[in-house]
């Protein structure tokens, strides 16, 4: 099935971007009310996902519905092909290890370290594409990506030697981690997908697999899915529709038209937005040393956007 989406505006990719970035910075912020609510991790990420998924089904099956017969009637083969269904199902599997452990890791340790920590997916999306396809970063966007990383040691540091910084800081640091290690493999495999699937079906399809893996877990673990309060299930429709149709989906446009490296830079901005966003709402302020490290992460975005033709 391809794409029919047309060429777009040199500067489009940036501020579809932009306001996807702006959009996730209330993820971990919505996450931490739900589980205040005394929503399991797990849970509040399927609930994230699966909203998500069932909000996009109507536009996904419609046409898809009438495309089928069309096909039907001509004798064409199956509307997704066996290594589309395979790269969709793995997708959808990073994808929930990313939140899940991520969403998690906000049981353990801070905002600001949770955030940087798993926006560190340059440093192994570099690796991979190196490893893998011998893709040589060019000059711009490795000094981007080093000045980002760097930026978020630095607020990682800073928020280490902070008193009360979480339950367990090594625990919730290492799950933010493989956080960012999942959700570098779902963008990498996401690039390959979006060159072949419109955008609706490619999210409809991830976002609802990586669902399914979740509530399975949830239900494996005997945790609660559905007795919630008032103020839970707000925090859960607001990480779906914000973070996650907003943020996420402007992420996936962003694939076909930018590199998976770059888009991985720009999430280095959200540990930004995050660190903002829980001073206003849970008073935790920045340090010196963070606010020095934000500057770097911005500079390395910036240098990112300029290696981008």
């Amino acid at each position: 099935m391809s794409s029919a989406e047309r060429p777009v505006p040199r500067g489009l990719p940036l501020v579809v971007l932009g306001i996807g970035l702006l959009a996730i910075s209330f993820g971990a912020i919505l996450a931490r009310y739900a589980q205040a609510a005394q929503i399991p991790s797990l849970a509040v990420a399927a609930w994230r996902l699966g909203l998500a998924a069932l909000l996009v089904t109507p536009l996904v099956l419609l046409p898809w519905l009438g495309r089928a017969g069309t096909l039907r009637r001509q004798g064409a083969g199956p509307l997704l092909t066996r290594r589309q269904l395979g790269l969709a199902l793995a997708a959808g599997l990073c994808l929930a290890a990313h939140f899940g452990t991520w969403i998690t890791s906000l049981e353990y340790t801070s905002v600001a370290s949770s955030a940087s920590l798993v926006t560190t997916n340059p440093l192994w999306i570099g690796i991979a594409s190196f490893l893998l396809f011998r893709e040589v970063p060019n000059r711009f966007l490795l000094a981007g990506i080093v000045l980002s990383l760097l930026g978020s040691l630095l607020i990682f540091v800073s928020d280490s030697q902070q008193a009360g910084s979480g339950a367990n800081p090594m625990l919730g640091n290492g799950l933010a981690i493989v956080g960012s290690w999942c959700f570098s493999a779902y963008l990498m495999i996401g690039r390959r997908l979006r060159a072949s699937l419109s955008l609706t079906l490619y999210i409809w399809l991830a976002y609802g697999i990586a669902a399914l893996f979740l509530f399975g877990a949830t239900a494996a673990l005997a945790q609660p899915l559905l007795d919630f309060s008032s103020l839970g299930w707000l925090a859960l429709i607001g990480m779906a529709l914000g973070p996650q149709l907003v943020g996420h989906t402007s992420y996936n446009w962003a694939l076909k038209h930018v590199s998976p490296a770059f888009v991985a830079v720009v999430t280095l901005g959200e540990p930004v937005g995050c660190a903002l966003m829980a001073y206003l709402f849970f008073g935790e302020t920045l340090a010196p040393l963070q606010s020095v490290g934000f500057g770097l992460l911005l500079v390395g975005i910036y240098l990112a956007a300029r290696s981008e033709r």
